[in-house]
């Protein structure tokens, strides 16, 4: 079975995995729907094809639900099978462009600062998976970044 990286964007729709050999793209996955109904489904079929060797998630800034249903469900793969969990920013797969936030807000990224803003004249990018894996700033903790307070 190939050792396979794999990686998931659920802060926003559809819902992209990645599936990395050697730090290049083989294989990807793209859903609309639930994030909680998309990830055990492709994990199932991920895991039949391939041994994975490490998760990466985009833990924020985006959709609050999604990313605790990912970060529960990846952190449970993760401990489960002894394979480490990795965080990447959601600016790094959208041409650090606005992502969604709540009403008619959006986080944006400023000098390595997150904040929240109107949209006025920026482009919101799709998030798109990299080709490869090598340039993806990475963090080991992985820990769900909010960026506001839970309500």
């Amino acid at each position: 079975m190939q050792e396979v990286e794999v990686v998931v964007v659920s802060i926003a729709n559809p819902l992209l995995v990645g599936v990395y050999e050697n730090d290049t793209l083989i294989q990807t996955f793209s859903n609309d729907g639930k994030t909680s109904d998309i990830l055990p489904q492709l994990f199932d079929e991920i895991s039949k094809q391939y041994h994975i060797k490490s998760l990466l998630y985009v833990n924020g800034p985006g959709s609050y639900m999604s990313i605790k249903v990912s970060y529960i469900f990846l952190k449970t793969i993760s401990i489960v099978n002894n394979i480490p969990l990795i965080a990447i920013n959601g600016f790094e797969l959208n041409q650090n462009s606005p992502i969604k936030a709540i009403g008619k807000k959006y986080f944006m990224q400023k000098d390595d600062k997150i904040i929240l803003s109107d949209l006025n004249d920026s482009v919101i990018k799709d998030f798109e998976l990299p080709q490869y894996l090598q340039n993806l700033k990475r963090s080991l903790d992985n820990l769900p970044n909010y960026v506001l307070p839970a309500v």
